[in-house]
This record gives structure tokens, sequence and C-alpha cells, in this order.
């Protein structure tokens, strides 16, 4: 099913399957206003033996974990959420999806005291190709440093994907897109490298790849991963800081998240990185073994692999 047309999905809310159409709530809902909800992106990818989501126990616990940073207290079981995404891709006859599970306020009550609001459910999932473009994949994007600045961990739960918090990260990527390029990196209070609008960000510097702590960025499935397929290929994975300039003079970098997946940046602030353009040969190489994971063709990591049956 084409990613504009929509019309013939279903969305689980509250329970029970609706029409993609009619997958509605009132003009009054609290996280309308307020934005007090919290997400999940997650995806499934098609392979040999049907389609299977990726890392959905990751994802299903920082769901419930975002919940509980802001005192959410939502009624489903972690069974019933699991269960609500499998038969939601299952029965979209999805091969590969974009799945996004959501928990938020009813329109019971409107105001900063919002204890009395009931907490609804909803999943959804739908065709989506590459977040950043298949040429984005290919040969890297264009990203420029943000003139605003990643959430402070007093100032925003920074380990909770808050529906929200992410005003901060359309501001950026609008920012990014209005001067002509696809992607926006942000500082964070201290003037480090942070992270994009919805994505950890790697380098690589003398064989090494450097990314920067999780104390006031999300601790991204994507970029566990990156971790992992690092270890595997003998090479070394260091979290520290890192300034702007750092990343001016890295020999590569890239961006990982659920939806731009390995995504190599080849240009920051109109300055091109490394000794040749396009995509360096460590994030090809990461690149390609993160898609043999998510088509299951390493075996070694196959129960990252929830199958559709």
């Amino acid at each position: 099913m084409a990613t504009n047309d929509k019309s013939g999905l279903k969305v689980w809310l509250n329970d029970t399957f609706v029409n993609w159409d009619d997958a509605n709530v009132h003009v009054m809902t609290h996280t309308l206003h307020y934005g007090v909800g919290v997400f999940e992106g997650i995806r499934c990818y098609e392979t040999a033996d049907g389609p299977a989501i990726l890392r959905l126990k990751e994802h299903i616990d920082r769901l419930f974990n975002s919940a509980k940073i802001i005192g959410m207290p939502v009624n489903e079981s972690y069974e019933q959420v699991y269960n609500a995404i499998i038969e939601t891709v299952k029965v979209n006859n999805l091969s590969s999806c974009y799945i996004r599970p959501l928990f938020f306020l009813d329109h019971s009550s409107l105001g900063l005291n919002c204890i009395q609001n009931k907490v609804m459910f909803a999943v959804a999932a739908w065709e989506w190709g590459a977040y950043l473009g298949q040429e984005g994949l290919d040969n890297g994007i264009r990203t420029k440093i943000s003139s605003f600045t990643r959430h402070h961990p007093n100032i925003s739960m920074t380990k909770a994907k808050v529906c929200g918090g992410y005003v901060n990260s359309i501001l950026a990527k609008l920012e990014a897109l209005r001067d002509g390029y696809e992607e926006a990196i942000l500082l964070d209070t201290l003037g480090h490298i942070a992270e994009g609008s919805g994505e950890n960000i790697f380098i690589v510097k003398n064989n090494k790849l450097i990314t920067p702590p999780t104390t006031s960025v999300l601790d991204g499935i994507s970029r566990d991963i990156v971790f992992n397929i690092a270890k595997d290929l003998g090479i070394q994975v260091v979290e520290q800081y890192f300034s702007r300039d750092t990343l001016y003079i890295a020999d590569e970098a890239f961006f990982t998240g659920t939806a731009a997946e390995i995504t190599p940046i080849r240009e920051v602030d109109n300055i091109s990185l490394g000794k040749k353009p396009g995509a360096g040969e460590i994030t090809k190489k990461i690149q390609a073994e993160f898609f043999r994971i998510t088509k299951g063709e390493n075996p070694d990591y196959k129960h990252w692999l929830d199958f559709i049956i």
C-alpha cells in the first residue's frame, strides 16, 4: 500500500480496530493542548521468513519507562501492548512498515492538573521508506548546527519520548529545511554536539567511533545496535563529549535512529566531511551490517526480530 494512501488501514484505538479515517479524538484532548503523552517509533522489516519487527521488546520497555518518568498511569500490560502492535501489523497486511504506539490523555479535564484524565492507547502502522531519502542513505545528507539547543535533563526528561518535547526537534528541523539543509544537529546546554532532531549521532576519527554520552540525549535503540555491530567488526566505540569543530574535522559521521536507520552525514555547515565526498567506508560497513540484521540475514541477531506469523 502506498505511503500516501492510508484509507484502507486500520488503527488500534482503545481496545478495538477502527478505520484510519475514523481514528479521531476530541478537540479538547489534553495531550493535544499540553503535549503530555509518550510514544515510540518502531520498524517492521520484510525478511525471507516474513515481516519482522526489530527489537520490539526494547521499544515497549522504553514506552513504559517514558510513561513512568512523566507519571502517566497506563492501564495496558506489556502483553496487551505487544499483542496490539503485532495485530496492527497483521490486520493491515504490511510486509514492512513504521509503527507508532501512543499513550495519551483524554478530554475529560483541561488544565495543568491532569491527574483525573484517563490514559488512552493507540497503535498505527503504515508503509514508510527512507526517512531522510534513499539518496541520503546511499550518499549522505547535508546538515547544519541548529540555533536551537537540546534539552537539559532538569528542564525536560531526556530519557522519555514525550510528545511535547519534540517541539524542540521540530523547530530545529524546520530551521534546517528553510536554510536548504536536510537535517539539524543540536548542541547541548554546554555547547557540545548532542544529536539530530530525531537521531543519535556518531563520528569516525582515526578508525574509532565517537558518540555523545546519553546524559542529555535519548538512549537510542539503533544507537545500541551500532555498538553491537562495531564490536563484531572490531571497531572501538568511545562515549565522550565533542565540539562542533571536532565534528567538522571528523573522518566520517552518521545518524542512527528507527526512522533514519543508518544515514551518513556528508556535510555540516557547508563543510564536507572526510577526504572524499559521500558516505565513508566505516559508515557503509556499519550500514550494511545493520540492514543484514533487519532482513534476518545475520543469525547472531535473529533474536532481535519478532516475526509476524
